[in-house]
């Protein structure tokens, strides 16, 4: 078992980590406070290929597998926790039509969001469909020869209102999850419309606003797939979408440990630095061994779903739950080890907390991950194959 990177792998992450420190981390306390999205710097992260790594290169893709993207998100999240996650969904939107689009949707859209002269989205929770993706309710119907009319709203969409392409999952037929179809929407399509931006406790670099389909007419070649194949295609994209999310985690969780590190060397109480007492370097012995599992567990999944791994589901719902709650943890010991200073927005811990918080409920919230694991559990205990289950 090789647990250390390949010289292009360390590339990868380091040309990333060079990006967050110079673009993201000097930026990240102001976007966070004025809510700004910034267009410029993705753009710049665009031309070094962060923004469609795991896309093929015949549009402009980068071609690379999921545990360099993971190396890559967990590096820029060191600089932004939320801006880095943002662009982990328009990657994934990305992927999406690379595996999924006509080889004319492929060549419409592709190029344009691996530069991000056009941005993506990603829309499936729904205000009464969270959870339950599978009962969600936006619906499609054949309108004319060649359209589709669409029907419905989308909760929580990151980018909603200032993205340029919506990928929209609705209901082509009444046949669960069997009935849901995906469909590519351009922001200027007629009856797309956008709720207010919501005002959130974190991922404030990011807009969230609902996503309103009122009558919103697309061509019939906007549909990704045959009918009936979108939530297939959902499922398959948050298999990666949560090892990135965990990826992101990883980089805040680090951020904050290597501030709360330094911190204490340099913080003195008793007349002398609280780095050398027990009770602080138990902490962070405790924060590191964490996080080493996290990281582990993390690269573990990234690895199955490069390998085609029959069991990536469970990995990476394993990896999205462990790693998003105690990289949380994390953080919130480093916020500890600060004391009072943790608790002001100028030393950044506290808003590395905020931001990472949300990604034990995105993704399929860590409820659901734990479903996902015990049904696989379940079902291998009765095949008689439990032990298999246990393997790496």
């Amino acid at each position: 078992m090789e647990f250390s990177l390949n010289d292009d792998q360390v590339a990868i992450r380091d040309m990333a980590r060079g990006f967050a420190a110079d673009n993201l981390a000097p930026h990240a306390a102001e976007w966070d406070e004025t809510a700004h999205f910034p267009k410029d710097v993705y753009r710049e992260a665009a031309a070094l290929g962060l923004a469609a790594m795991y896309t093929g290169e015949e549009h402009g893709g980068s071609g690379l597998g999921r545990m360099e993207a993971a190396l890559a998100f967990e590096a820029l999240a060191e600089g932004c926790v939320s801006t880095s996650a943002f662009l982990s969904i328009h990657n994934m939107v990305a992927w999406m039509i690379d595996s999924f689009g006509s080889d004319e949707t492929r060549a419409e859209y592709l190029p344009s969001l691996c530069s991000m002269d056009r941005f993506a989205s990603y829309c499936l929770t729904e205000p009464g469909s969270g959870s339950d993706a599978a009962s969600l309710r936006t619906s499609a119907e054949t309108h004319g020869n060649a359209d589709y009319r669409l029907n419905g709203g989308k909760a929580f969409i990151s980018g909603g209102g200032t993205s340029d392409v919506y990928l929209v999952m609705a209901r082509t037929s009444d046949d669960g999850p069997k009935g849901v179809s995906a469909f590519l929407v351009p922001k200027d399509a007629k009856g797309l419309s956008f709720g207010a931006q919501e005002r959130k406790m974190g991922w404030n670099s990011q807009p969230t606003a609902q996503v309103l389909l009122d009558d919103c007419i697309i061509p019939a070649r906007n549909r990704l797939g045959a009918e009936g194949e979108g939530f297939t295609f959902a499922m398959k994209g948050l298999d990666g979408g949560r090892i990135n999310i965990a990826a992101c985690s990883l980089g805040g969780a680090k951020a904050a440990m290597t501030a709360a590190a330094s911190y204490a060397t340099e913080r003195k109480q008793f007349g002398k630095p609280i780095a050398d007492f027990q009770a602080t370097q138990m902490k962070l012995a405790d924060m590191a061994t964490e996080f080493a599992a996290c990281q582990l567990m993390t690269y573990r999944a990234a690895h199955a779903l490069d390998a085609g791994d029959p069991r990536v589901r469970e990995k990476s719902a394993q990896a999205k739950r462990y790693v998003t709650d105690r990289c949380w943890h994390i953080v919130d010991e480093a916020l500890q080890l600060h004391g009072g200073y943790g608790y002001i927005k100028d030393y950044g811990i506290e808003r590395i907390l905020r931001d990472l918080r949300v990604h034990r409920i995105l993704e399929g919230t860590n409820e659901i991950m734990r479903t996902i694991i015990a049904r696989r559990i379940l079902k291998d205990a009765k095949d008689g194959t439990l032990a298999e289950g246990f393997d790496v």
